[in-house]
């Protein structure tokens, strides 16, 4: 297949090279000519503009910086936009606004063309190897159509649902990892403060129950079913917990924002009378005040589970 590729940086530089791995004709096209050097130099052809990628390719591929680069490669003077022809996808890799996708989407269906958020996760590594998430946002039909392309891209592939739910997921994604980061950090410097050597720390909590666990895997025991008895561990247990850690921090001069943040959610979902219900059950406090209430098929969780564990 014919396939136009725009965006040749860490991650796209990554991709690219492994779409014509896979034996797919390259046409190219970046800011800077000499990123496209390696790719051509194997038989990609250049393109001048974004206008010029879409009118010689079946499919256009965009990894791009951010929501200003991508709306200017694709509604710029020689965009993207103004060379899509009838029936031609557009999947965008890009870590991207969805709002901006949604507002884009109506544009490419005036011309009979397809917009799709394709946003990806696995790292310049990762995009190096092909072991990749790809998530997609847009046409059902469409993304059958085109996902062989896309398996030469990456080796976990799933439709989220209509334009724009790829990058809300993407989003979902990055959010939850950084905020976990400053958690680690906020609490693994209160316990090299007070008095455990950083090397043994790490080894001890890695090999703990959260540690032996895929980060996102408990949210399948009582979050996503909305079922918080009987508690694996009690509320009234774990706000002990924290109560102590948070204490320590104190004792040590280690500022805590996040757990004392978690402290006082935990506090507030004592008052409640949760206290034998599971630790977890301080989670429905924040669906509350987002006027959210959802609940997910157990049955359907375990399958998932069991189909990561078999992968």
């Amino acid at each position: 297949m014919k396939v136009g590729f725009i965006g040749l940086g860490l991650m796209g530089s990554g991709i690219s090279a492994n779409l014509q791995k896979a034996g797919h004709a390259m046409i190219v096209h970046d800011m800077r000519r000499a990123a496209a050097d390696k790719l051509c130099a194997a038989g990609a052809e250049w393109a001048a503009s974004p206008r010029a990628v879409a009118e010689a390719s079946e499919i256009v591929f965009t990894s791009l910086p951010g929501p200003p680069e991508f709306e200017a490669v694709v509604t710029g003077k020689d965009g993207l936009l103004a060379g899509m022809q009838r029936g031609q996808p557009l999947f965008d890799f890009s870590t991207n606004s969805p709002t901006l996708i949604r507002k884009l989407a109506p544009l490419f269906t005036e011309r009979g063309a397809h917009l799709l958020d394709s946003p990806v996760s696995g790292g310049p590594a990762g995009a190096a190897s092909g072991k990749m998430a790809i998530w997609v946002g847009g046409d059902e039909e469409v993304f059958q159509r085109y996902r062989p392309v896309l398996d030469g891209a990456g080796d976990q592939i799933l439709r989220i649902g209509p334009v724009g739910s790829a990058s809300v997921a993407k989003l979902v994604h990055n959010l939850s990892g950084y905020v976990i980061n400053v958690a680690l950090a906020e609490a693994f410097t209160m316990g090299v403060k007070a008095g455990v050597d950083p090397i043994t720390l790490w080894k001890a909590i890695r090999n703990g129950a959260n540690g032996r666990r895929r980060t996102f895997d408990a949210l399948g025991d009582h979050f996503l079913p909305g079922n918080y008895d009987p508690a694996r561990f009690a509320l009234k247990l774990a706000h002990k917990d924290v109560s102590l850690a948070t204490q320590v921090g104190k004792e040590v001069g280690v500022p805590m924002r996040l757990s004392n943040l978690a402290l006082e959610e935990m506090t507030e979902a004592l008052a409640r009378g949760w206290g034998t219900r599971d630790s977890r059950s301080a989670m429905i406090l924040q669906q509350e005040r987002a006027g959210l209430q959802f609940s997910v098929d157990r049955d359907e969780i375990a399958a998932i589970l069991r189909d990561n564990a078999n992968r």
